[in-house]
């Protein structure tokens, strides 16, 4: 299973994982991939830089990304109590009646999130410029291109620019702004997607940027017969990010095992595609809390980043309360074969032996 981004980035195995685990990120570049680890969480640069120096000592000298969360047009910024108070008092009145009829409890005193201001403009560009300062051999786009500025700063430090695209016009448009790699995000992938499934997105996308720009098939990747298909249909890699949720390492960031429970129960059709993590469309869990925002009464979705602000402190109330039946969580249409908790290691071996199978069946046809 080796391709040019193998050689590019010095790992064995063209798998690439986006995690918010600095340990799954790890033990996956240590298993042979390219751990990616996901930024934006980190309301602080600090914290970011000291986790990045734990990667860089437990990652055995092998490479790792970051992925940051970095709209081309830089929405409306601010410190998060200015952007709070523009949210409006119907939306706060829903979540917290809405929490109240689930009976997730209130947390304890002084205890509570923010919100996530990872997705403001400004502290993204925070985390590119504390990124840079490690070694990282790729900086990821959840949101597809990032500015032309930063896709410069990124290679002069010698690093690659990846972005995530749903639509051919949207890699293209990557394309000319620089980015080196496109992330062909199909419909069936946790977090931000479009409306276009795999198996047409990829050849699609892969078609549209030509022979020069590696694409990586992304979506509904759990299996080695997938990262076989990803790679038949034109890809040169894959990037996979639910399958990781339900692994031994992950569980050293979360602190929810209700969340672990639902992922383990759940089928492929257990996931709904909405507004109301980020603002913008993200595959989420289906959940009773999920179910709530289709309700009549229910009011839109804010647009970035007012709906994360509004909804962060009803996530620290789920997470406390450890229901499985009440989580807020993206994950891919992938978790109904998500059934138990292994090692990364484990999952990656599966991986890389699935796929052989699949190439050596598929040889003899």
């Amino acid at each position: 299973m080796r391709t040019e981004l193998c050689e590019r980035f010095g790992i064995q195995y063209p798998i690439f994982a986006f995690t918010p685990s600095e340990h799954v990120a790890a033990a996956v570049s240590r298993a042979g991939g390219l751990g990616v680890l996901g930024a934006v969480r980190f309301n602080e640069a600090d914290e970011l830089d000291r986790t990045l120096d734990w990667l860089d000592d437990n990652t055995d000298g092998k490479p790792y990304g970051v992925d940051v969360v970095m709209p081309m047009k830089v929405p409306t910024e601010g410190k998060a109590i200015d952007l709070k108070a523009m949210i409006p008092d119907e939306h706060i009145s829903f979540v917290e009646r809405t929490l109240q009829q689930l009976g997730v409890p209130p947390l304890p005193e002084g205890e509570g999130r923010d919100g996530v201001l990872g997705w403001l403009h400004s502290v993204a560009r925070s985390h590119v410029d504390v990124a840079l300062n490690h070694r990282p051999v790729l900086i990821a786009n959840a949101l597809g291109s990032p500015p032309k500025d930063v896709i410069d700063q990124a290679h002069a430090a010698g690093v690659q620019v990846a972005a995530l695209a749903g639509a051919a016009k949207h890699a293209l448009s990557h394309v000319a702004n620089g980015v080196d790699i496109i992330i062909a995000q199909g419909y069936e992938a946790g977090g931000h997607t479009g409306e276009i499934a795999s198996m047409v997105l990829t050849p699609e996308i892969v078609d549209a940027v030509g022979p020069d720009v590696a694409v990586l098939g992304a979506g509904g990747i759990g299996r080695g017969r997938q990262v076989a298909a990803s790679l038949a249909l034109g890809a040169q890699g894959v990037w996979t990010g639910s399958v990781w949720l339900t692994t031994e390492e992950y569980q050293n960031l979360n602190t929810n095992a209700g969340m672990t429970e639902a992922f383990l129960r759940a089928s492929s059709a257990d996931t709904v595609r909405t507004r109301i993590y980020t603002g913008k469309p993200a595959r989420l869990l289906k959940t009773k809390w999920t179910e709530a925002w289709d309700e009549a009464e229910a009011p839109s979705p804010l647009p970035m980043p007012l709906q994360n602000l509004l909804v962060a402190d009803a996530h620290s109330r789920m997470n406390s309360a450890g229901n499985p039946d009440v989580i807020s969580m993206p994950v891919g249409q992938i978790v109904g074969s998500m059934n138990e908790v292994r090692p990364v290691a484990e999952v990656m071996a599966d991986l890389v032996n699935e796929y052989e199978e699949t190439v050596k069946r598929l040889s003899s046809l």
